[in-house]
C-alpha cells in the first residue's frame, strides 16, 4: 500500500528540487506505477502546475515536457512523421489508452525501468534530457547513471536525420515486453538498442563495424551485414531469465528482432 503523509503541488522546479532532497520524498509523475507499490512517502511532489505537459517543436529539436502523457506522445503527428511511425509503435502496446492517458514520459525515462518500451525507443534517436541541476546530458549517459534527487524537466529529441524501426515481443498484447528492439540510422551512425533483457535498455556497440556504411550497401550486402550483426548481437547482449521468458529464449529473440528491425530500416521488409 502507498502511504503519503504530505502532498505539495509545487509552484516552481526549484521548490520541487528542494523538497525532493529528502530521502522519503517522491515526485508523483503520472502515479501509475507508484500507486502499485508498498511505500511510505513523507512528501509527494506534484509537478502538474508547472506547464511541463507540452511538446514544443523548433527547427532543430522537439522539446517534450516531463509531464507529457504517453498518449500525447503517441498521437503527436510531427513526432510520428519524424520517427517514421516508430514512436507510435513503441507506445501502442503499453497496457491501454486509459493507462497511456495517465503515464508520463518523464516517469518512464527517469525510472529507467528494465521493461520500458519508451527508454528503448528514445535511446535509438539523438535524445537528451534536461535536469534542473545537471543541465542537458545525452540520454545514453543518463540511462547508465545511478538515480539521484535531481528533477527531470524535459526530454529533447534533436532533429538529426533518422530512420527508425521498433519491434517488441510480448506474451500477450498488453503485457510487459519479453524483449524490445529499436534499430535506427542516426545521421550516418547505425544504432541498435535492446531492452527488457530483462534489465534496462542498452545500446549495442557495433565494435566490428559490421553495419558501417549501411546506406551505401547493396541489398545483397545489407542482407549479409544484417545477418552477421544479428548473430553478433545475440552473442554480446547480456540477457537473463524471469517469469516471462528464459535467458535462452531472450538470446534467440535478440537475434530475430535485430534482424527484422534492420531489414525494416533497410527497406527489405514492409512489416512484421
Amino acid at each position: 500500500m502507498l502511504k503519503i503523509k504530505n502532498y505539495v503541488k509545487v509552484k516552481s522546479v526549484a521548490e520541487a528540487y528542494e523538497l525532493n532532497q529528502k530521502r522519503t520524498a517522491c515526485v508523483l509523475g503520472g502515479m501509475v506505477w507508484l500507486k502499485m507499490g508498498n511505500r511510505n512517502v513523507s512528501t509527494a511532489i506534484d509537478l502538474s502546475g508547472l506547464g511541463l505537459d507540452a511538446i514544443k517543436e523548433t527547427e532543430e529539436e522537439f522539446v517534450i515536457g516531463c509531464m507529457t502523457t504517453l498518449r500525447d506522445l503517441e498521437m503527436h503527428p510531427a513526432l510520428d512523421a519524424f520517427s517514421h511511425g516508430a514512436i507510435r509503435e513503441s507506445l501502442r502496446h503499453i497496457v491501454g489508452v486509459q493507462f497511456r492517458n495517465c503515464a508520463t514520459v518523464g516517469g518512464s525515462i527517469y525510472g529507467r525501468y528494465g521493461f520500458s518500451d519508451v527508454l528503448t525507443m528514445f535511446l535509438a534517436m539523438d535524445t537528451w534530457v534536461e535536469l534542473y541541476q545537471g543541465g542537458r546530458i545525452s540520454l545514453a549517459e543518463f540511462a547508465v547513471m545511478k538515480k539521484d534527487n535531481d528533477i527531470l524537466e524535459h526530454i529533447i529529441v534533436k532533429k538529426t536525420p533518422v530512420f527508425c524501426a521498433y519491434l517488441s515481443q510480448r506474451n500477450t498484447e498488453t503485457d510487459f515486453p519479453v524483449l524490445t528492439c529499436a534499430a535506427s540510422l542516426v545521421g550516418e551512425e547505425a544504432r541498435t538498442v535492446i531492452g527488457a533483457r530483462p534489465g534496462r535498455a542498452v545500446i549495442v556497440e557495433d565494435a566490428n563495424g559490421i553495419l558501417q556504411g549501411f546506406k551505401e550497401m547493396t541489398n545483397k550486402q545489407r542482407a549479409a551485414a544484417i545477418q552477421s550483426f544479428a548473430e553478433y548481437a545475440s552473442q554480446n547482449v547480456p540477457v537473463g531469465g524471469n517469469m516471462r521468458a528464459s535467458a535462452q529464449y531472450r538470446a534467440l529473440l535478440v537475434k530475430i528482432l535485430t534482424r527484422r528491425a534492420w531489414e525494416a530500416v533497410g527497406g527489405m521488409k514492409n512489416e512484421y
